[in-house]
């Protein structure tokens, strides 16, 4: 008598999505340097130069000053984004992330935390303008966050999208460096610009 050995077939083998997300997650950046999966690219950036770090500065002073409701922000913190279609998660880490203090929303958040109760994302335009331009605001906008402001160095202006729908912005207000920019609520307070310039 002979034994036959059965073979299962692998019905749990990983995606490609799975794979893409499993070694984004263990991947090790350099020091300093910032990695984000966004619709299925990795993308790896250098620390950012003085420039965007004072435009970062600025917003978060005035944000701190003149935001009718007190606001807590994070400007490393990952956030987890839902992508479209076939592609896997999206692990995008704004440049600033605002959110109600009252909800202590980064207290005991994981590295990469769902953006659920987050008010407001901001960037600053950096060695790939257009991943903050499209990709990004795509991201956001599917993730329904409800503000989105970008700081766009290039083209000396700010924009801020509102009204999230599928995944895209359904309003935009723009203001060319040196012009104010009215934030709606919770914020309700005209963002000055003149320090871009």
């Amino acid at each position: 008598m002979s034994a036959v050995a059965h073979e299962k077939p692998i019905t749990d083998s990983p995606s490609q999505a799975d794979i893409l997300l499993e070694s984004f997650l263990s991947l090790h950046s350099p020091e300093g340097f910032r990695a984000e999966l966004i619709e299925g690219e990795i993308s790896v950036a250098p620390p950012p130069d003085g420039d965007h770090e004072d435009y970062i500065g600025l917003l978060i002073d005035q944000m701190s000053r003149l935001s009718k409701v007190r606001m807590q922000v994070a400007g490393t913190k990952g956030l987890r984004l839902v992508s479209g279609g076939l592609c896997p998660k999206n692990h995008v880490i704004p440049d600033a992330t605002f959110a109600p203090m009252e909800l202590r929303l980064f207290r005991g958040a994981p590295s990469w935390m769902e953006p659920d109760g987050v008010t407001m994302v901001a960037e600053v335009t950096s060695s790939k303008p257009d991943q903050d331009r499209i990709a990004k605001r795509h991201c956001y906008a599917r993730a329904a966050i409800p503000l989105y402001l970008l700081i766009d160095r290039e083209k000396s202006q700010v924009s801020l999208f509102s009204r999230p729908k599928r995944d895209e912005y359904t309003e935009v207000h723009l203001a060319a460096f040196g012009e104010p920019l009215a934030l709606p609520a919770p914020f309700d307070f005209e963002l000055d610009t003149k320090d871009f310039l």
